[in-house]
């Protein structure tokens, strides 16, 4: 890592190509994390059940005799062999059409180009390609590039990079599903205390402080609100985001995320109420704006922060 941020010392306009590129592939790959990893989730859980029924029917049924003992053997070998044959993971299977089944070659698969030479159809039955894949590789691009140049060739910048990219399949697992994995929160969370060590964005004790407040603070309101209304308000990997953002900008950063997350949620959930005319029970994930919030906070917190002081004291 060192030789590499050297040479980006001396050709800054190269290192932040190469994040350029290297992101918009990055960006490609979240696209699969973003439909895969919901899928892959509700399947483990379905064999759980599965599993956990399974074991509680051949106990129960273990008087019956051999006979029925090797009948249930027999069944779990044919579920085993079903999962093994329909594996399905970040790799396998091969991308393909949802309309025509026509799988993806290579060169099918260049981020954004292969978009815009397909004219944004499957090349087998011309049906539409949604704009959002290339959409999430621009963007996906775009901001760890502007981390790039933020930071310049540091190690902020690359582990700022990566958060960037767990960031942003949070935010659209969360748009699409109202889950924040615990696959995706968890990791970032460890990650931002281990980055601590090292002081690479904020201290171990700030660190420590800030994921433990930031839990706490939204786990105190999901209850409060709970015990008054009787409605769950949020879920526990609001919690658990809202901590890994304490993790990577210390405890000083969890008011000017909360603060800048629920402003623009408000912002949201009443242009959601009003143009899609839902009522007041409408449910809005509020993983994104902690997301974006705790981005913006990881470059800005301190102007935010002064800014701020300098207003509260005139």
């Amino acid at each position: 890592m060192e030789a590499m941020l050297l040479t980006a010392e001396l050709y800054p306009w190269l290192f932040y190509l190469f994040v350029f590129v290297i992101s918009l592939m990055v960006g490609s790959f979240l696209n699969v994390v973003i439909h895969r990893l919901p899928i892959m989730m509700e399947n483990s859980w379905k064999q759980e059940y599965a599993s956990y029924f399974d074991d509680t029917g051949s106990d129960s049924g273990s008087e019956t005799g051999n006979d029925s003992a090797h009948t249930t053997n027999q069944n779990s070998e044919s579920v085993d062999n079903q999962h093994t044959q329909e594996t399905f993971n970040l790799a396998k299977p091969d991308s393909t059409c949802p309309c025509c089944g026509h799988k993806i070659r290579a060169w099918e698969n260049i981020p954004i180009i292969s978009y815009l030479f397909l004219r944004g159809k499957c090349s087998g039955c011309k049906a539409p390609i949604s704009i959002r894949y290339p959409l999430v590789e621009l963007f996906t691009a775009l901001t760890c590039t502007f981390a790039a140049y933020y930071f310049g060739p540091t190690p902020q910048a690359i582990w700022a990079i990566v958060f960037t990219y767990i960031l942003i399949a949070l935010i659209f697992i969360d748009l699409d599903k109202m889950l924040l994995p615990d696959q995706l929160t968890l990791p970032l969370l460890w990650l931002g205390l281990i980055l601590s060590t090292q002081s690479i964005f904020v201290g171990p004790v700030d660190a420590i402080i800030g994921a433990a407040a930031g839990y706490l603070s939204l786990w105190s309101v999901y209850w409060l609100f709970k015990i008054v209304t009787g409605k769950e308000g949020m879920g526990y990997g609001d919690f658990k985001i809202l901590a890994a953002m304490g993790a990577f900008t210390g405890w000083q950063g969890l008011p000017v995320i909360i603060l800048l997350s629920s402003v623009v949620g408000a912002i949201a959930g009443v242009a959601l109420m009003v143009f899609q005319n839902k009522g007041k029970s409408l449910a809005i994930p509020f993983g994104p704006y902690l997301a974006v919030a705790g981005w913006i906070t990881l470059f800005y917190k301190d102007t935010i922060i002064s800014h701020y002081l300098e207003w509260a004291l005139h």
